[in-house]
């Protein structure tokens, strides 16, 4: 808050030395002129003050102090002032705050509190001596005792605590000690610090500032300003939701949003508030009241780590912050990764931003600034690139940044004896492209597993029309920013513009190779779900694994891979029983997820022709992966070798393609066999060795042996 250094405390701790000036006056009438120098004065009693205690008429204030009625300041500017509106106190509640807040200023407070109440051990005000002072009567006296009731302002916001005099068993509530709260006392005397039992899950950013170059949303930096601004005039509460997936997006507004109104911010993450749940409640208060006492636009992150508690404790939970959001009176921001819940649908004044995706156009504006901060310069297409490939936040692409300049650090290192002091050492594309990949999210390794491609193009062997469709496949991932964006396509499309792909055909006929082959291409993750440990036989679970695995990829940047489709897609169009319509429901589902993921998709089978030609046509891509013939077993077998290994002047690898029907799968492995045998016998690989190979292939494929030496006879 901004307001003249203590002016107002001052002036209204002036007023009150003048009530307790008179009250001091009308105490020696009471207890007599020789009651200030009588060091037993409280611990000792006489017949004469027996005599005067029993001749006072019952609840009659002690001084019925006349003092000039003064009201605080009533400008926006003074602390107390803004006590008063922002919890809704009273004239009353001021000036017991005064009295409880006097002693934490000047010691001298506690003397003079002695000698009012008749005893040198009692040096902190109580509710009586608070009544004594502020009460002109009796009946006054008694009303005015519900300020100190659990449900009135000062109490309920936890301003004003009541101590219990130790020194009596069961004390009466007069006898009750004033404590003021002491982040209150930090707040009035302008002290910046944050209520210890929040540290370990909040941060109060004092100025906030968005530290990189990047641009700020439209919308944060002209619309939102005006709204908060005119919630502030009109003295309405403002509630905002912040949607999406990345955390630092989301916060990085709110930072921006906080700089534009000059305001503080406090961050609260509900997460690890979560983890003393029992105190969520009284966390929750004291969250909110800390807001008030920093006049700071109060933002609390991960909003959806209350949906994985069970259902009652995540109703009661709900219920508290619901509570503590109907009170707040200023700007609250609530964020998270799904659609606000209904539970914060009846809020008064709710405005939901979503922050999406960053798309092609945001990504490539923030990997130029980001690159002008480092005086690097790309040409248009590895700017393109590099936007087009990774779905990154701001954050990510200043972290991926920073990674690429330490890895060219490191190569120069390397080369050179000394590297030089100024910046002339700076990353290469691939640099930049490692480092992108590496600020992927890592989540999906907890439900899938990552692959290390490993081949290229000259690798796989295929007919050249399956070959055309694998590199078609890649164009459309390389240049669907001018597609989608620069042409516009976009907005003919209502789902998702991602690729999702369907490789099928007999096992070992290269649909794995073929997605490591892509992946190495573009130079994206590749990640591999066995869709048989997903699909469950109770309804509905798969549908949450699929959901999981999607959620995950959102921030991941990599290449699905479904294999063993076939747990999952038969012929259902005939439903014969609940399973089967739940069975639909997952393929249909699975599709969904799948035109909405923005990467690229892809779905292996044995069994083609089990699949429904619906689900088929929907598909970008059906590439089907044929058994080699003899042409392409013989290019697989002359390809298979790497240069190291030694190979025998028999090797004829003309009558091993022509003589054996074996996919590219069943090559690699007869190829690993012979290598191995090669390796015991001490000699290069020869065609025994190849010959021993193929038989326990055959053996390992059930097939008998014969059939495959038959023209060899």
């Amino acid at each position: 808050m901004v307001y003249p250094m203590f002016d107002d405390l001052l002036s209204a701790l002036e007023r009150l030395n003048k009530r307790l000036e008179q009250a001091v006056i009308k105490a020696e009438a009471v207890y007599g002129s020789q009651a200030a120098t009588d060091p037993y004065r409280g611990l000792r009693i006489d017949r004469d003050q027996v005599k005067q205690l029993l001749n006072r008429e019952p609840g009659i204030p002690l001084f019925a102090v006349d003092a000039e009625k003064t009201e605080s300041d009533q400008t926006n500017n003074t602390p107390l002032n803004w006590l008063k509106q922002t919890f809704g106190l009273s004239e009353f509640d001021l000036d017991v705050m005064l009295i409880a807040l006097a002693p934490e200023i000047d010691l001298s407070y506690e003397r003079l509190y002695a000698y009012l109440q008749d005893d040198v051990t009692r040096r902190r005000p109580s509710i009586d001596l608070a009544l004594n002072l502020l009460c002109p009567s009796a009946e006054a006296k008694l009303l005015q005792r519900v300020h100190f009731a659990p449900d009135a302002p000062l109490i309920k916001h936890g301003l004003l605590h009541l101590i219990p005099d130790p020194h009596q068993l069961k004390p009466p509530i007069l006898s009750y000690y004033l404590k003021l709260d002491d982040q209150l006392i930090h707040s009035l005397l302008k002290q910046k610090s944050l209520e210890p039992r929040l540290e370990s899950w909040c941060q109060l950013i004092d100025s906030p500032a968005v530290e990189d170059k990047l641009p700020i949303r439209d919308d944060i930096k002209h619309i939102l300003p005006k709204l908060i601004k005119h919630a502030q005039n009109t003295s309405q509460p403002l509630h905002l939701y912040f949607s999406g997936l990345y955390s630092t997006e989301k916060r990085r507004g709110a930072i921006a949003l906080a700089a534009q109104l000059n305001k503080q911010l406090l961050i609260a993450d509900l997460a690890q508030a979560l983890a003393i749940k029992e105190e969520f409640d009284q966390l929750l208060k004291l969250l909110f009241r800390e807001a008030c006492f920093h006049d700071a636009i109060l933002y609390l992150e991960s909003l959806e780590s209350l949906d994985a508690l069970q259902t009652k404790e995540q109703h009661l939970l709900y219920k508290s912050l619901l509570d503590r959001l109907t009170e707040a009176k200023g700007v609250v921001i609530l964020s998270g990764t799904q659609s606000l819940v209904p539970k914060f649908t009846n809020l008064n004044g709710v405005i939901t931003l979503p922050f999406a995706t960053p798309d092609f156009s945001q990504r490539r504006v923030y990997w130029q600034a980001t690159l002008e901060t480092k005086e690097i310069v790309l040409s248009d297409r590895d700017l393109d690139t590099l936007a087009n490939r990774f779905t990154l936040s701001s954050a990510q692409i200043v972290g991926a940044l920073t990674t690429a300049c330490n890895q060219a650090l490191w190569r120069a290192a390397a080369e050179f004896e000394e590297l030089p002091l100024n910046s002339t050492i700076k990353p290469t594309l691939n640099d930049l492209l490692a480092a992108a990949r590496d600020q992927s999210g890592s989540n999906l390794t907890e439900l899938a597993r990552k692959l290390n491609p490993k081949y290229s193009w000259q690798d796989i062997i295929l007919p050249p029309d399956q070959l055309a469709q694998l590199k078609e496949i890649c164009n459309q991932a390389k240049y669907r920013h001018i597609v989608y964006e620069k042409w516009g396509f976009h907005r003919k499309l209502s789902i998702g513009k991602g690729l999702n792909v369907l490789f099928s055909g007999p096992p070992g006929t290269g649909k794995t190779m073929a997605a490591e082959v892509i992946a190495n291409e573009l130079q994206l993750e590749l990640y591999k779900i066995d869709l048989s440990q997903v699909v469950s036989k109770y309804i509905g679970e798969t549908e949450k694994n699929l959901n999981r695995i999607f959620m995950a990829a959102e921030t991941a940047n990599a290449i699905l891979l479904f294999d063993e489709a076939d747990a999952l897609f038969g012929k259902r169009s005939e439903v014969r029983d609940a399973h089967d319509r739940y069975a639909n429901i997952e393929v249909g589902y699975l599709l969904q997820k799948m035109e909405e993921y923005e990467g690229i998709s892809i779905l292996t089978t044995n069994l083609r022709q089990n699949l429904d030609e619906a689900f088929v046509r929907r598909l970008a891509f059906t590439v089907h992966f044929p058994s080699p013939d003899e042409a392409s077993r013989r290019r697989i077998w002359e390809g298979i070798w790497t240069e190291e290994i030694p190979l025998s002047a028999d090797v004829d690898f003309e009558f091993l393609a022509r003589q054996f029907k074996l996919s590219g799968g069943n090559i690699k492995n007869i190829a690993l066999a012979a290598a191995f045998l090669a390796a015991e016998a001490g000699s290069g690989v020869m065609m025994e060795h190849l010959l021993q190979g193929t038989r326990r292939e055959y053996q390992k494929m059930g097939k008998v042996w014969s059939d495959g030496m038959r023209s060899l006879k």
